[in-house]
């Protein structure tokens, strides 16, 4: 990504088709903070890394809810998402005092996706920074929704966005098949473990993670910290077993390794 001749506005179409600017708000989105989703037939699981600025300062927010049936996780510009959380959050209240119902999933994100677009397509306006994952339940079941810059959106079964993201992907794409039947706990699980993938190397603890849960009879909500780690010492504990198991087992292999060598010895020369 540089500056040439074709990026000096949002309009301008480069020769081989591609408008620059909206490139670069999508590299917005690859520079923020990790955002994860995953979805059951049930539930709902949107986790986020806490990341400062500085040790001086605290992390900014980076889960909103919508409404007890809607979150939204973003990644990228935080102002941009807190901009067009108040935006989804308003039109799920008009839509609720309007009709006495819910507002479905899909149609906030085509609401959402359609407002996207218009920036990429006014020479006074820019796109959003901000890649939003939409998560929320309705009449048809949970659903999981990718917001872009652009003006797409794509559903999932889970997703990940943001810094070092790829590693959470790889992750989720081991295990996806699973999550239609997992339960509530197992989700969550799977989340704070796609986020521990992002860290690389950091260690992991509650205060690095934000974890929100919504489901079937379950208004959106936030996991306290407590419970969170929890869950991080759980399968912490279970690691710890495995690897203590491992080498148990390799122990006696390797002793019976060592007997069997000296019996194989050919016999010196004199």
């Amino acid at each position: 990504m540089f500056r040439n001749q074709y990026d000096t506005d949002v309009t301008t179409w480069s020769p081989t088709g591609r408008l620059f600017q909206v490139e670069y708000a999508m590299e917005a989105v690859k520079q923020g903070s990790a955002a994860i989703g995953l979805r059951s037939r049930t539930h709902v699981v949107l986790a986020c890394v806490n990341k400062a600025q500085s040790e001086l300062s605290s992390h900014q927010k980076k889960i909103f809810k919508v409404d007890d049936h809607i979150g939204v996780a973003i990644a990228g510009l935080t102002a941009d998402g807190r901009v067009l959380s108040r935006y989804m959050r308003s039109e799920s209240i008009n839509h609720s005092f309007t009709y006495e119902s819910p507002l479905p999933v899909g149609r906030l994100v085509v609401h959402l996706a359609d407002k996207a677009q218009v920036c990429t397509q006014r020479s006074w306006k820019r796109p959003y920074g901000v890649g939003l994952l939409v998560g929320g339940l309705d009449e048809s079941g949970a659903h999981l929704y990718y917001n872009c810059p652009s003006g797409n959106y794509f559903e999932y079964q889970a997703f990940a966005i943001g810094s070092r993201s790829q590693a959470a992907k790889t992750y989720l794409e081991r295990r996806f098949e699973s999550f239609e039947e997992s339960s509530r706990e197992d989700l969550i699980k799977d989340a704070i473990l796609a986020v521990r993938e992002t860290l690389q190397g950091e260690t992991l603890k509650s205060s690095l993670c934000t974890v929100s849960v919504l489901g079937v009879g379950e208004p959106f909500h936030f996991l306290d910290q407590e419970t969170i780690q929890k869950v991080i010492d759980t399968f912490e504990k279970v690691a710890e077993e495995e690897e203590g198991e491992a080498e148990a087992a390799a122990a006696p292999a390797e002793q019976g390794g060592g007997d069997s060598g000296d019996l194989d010895v050919a016999p010196m020369e004199m």
